[in-house]
C-alpha cells in the first residue's frame, strides 16, 4: 500500500462540526472512512496555522486517494489536499532511472 499525507483545513461549517463533535469524534470517523476503502489510519494530529489536521494513511491507490480527497471537499466542511509519501528507498530507486530532460529554453 502507498503512504499519503492529508492536508485539512475545516471551513467555519466544519469548525461547528467540530465543537460539536470533538476532536475524537472526528479521528474515529476519518479511521472508520480510511477502513472502508481498504486503507489503514496511522495517525491524526490537529494543529493551528495554515491547516487544521494533518492524516497519515496507507491506501491501497491513488484513486481510493482521489475518491477520499473528492468526497471530503465535497461535504463543504473541510477543504482537503492529498500528499504521497515516498520513502527514503523509493527516492533511491527514482535517483537510478534516467530521465531525458531538457530545461525550457535550453
Amino acid at each position: 500500500m502507498a503512504k499519503y499525507m492529508l492536508r485539512s483545513t475545516y471551513t467555519t461549517e466544519g469548525v461547528r462540526g467540530l465543537l460539536d463533535e470533538g476532536g475524537s469524534g472526528r479521528a474515529t470517523e476519518t479511521e472508520h472512512l480510511i477502513a472502508r476503502l481498504g486503507g489503514r489510519l496511522e495517525s491524526l494530529y490537529f494543529g493551528f496555522g495554515s491547516a487544521d489536521t494533518y492524516v497519515i494513511a496507507d491506501l491501497p491507490d491513488n484513486m481510493t486517494a482521489a475518491a477520499i480527497r473528492l468526497a471530503v471537499t465535497a461535504s463543504g466542511a473541510v477543504e482537503t489536499e492529498v500528499i504521497a509519501l515516498l520513502t527514503p528507498d523509493e527516492i533511491d530507486q527514482a535517483t537510478r532511472q534516467k530521465v531525458g530532460f531538457r530545461a525550457p529554453g535550453a
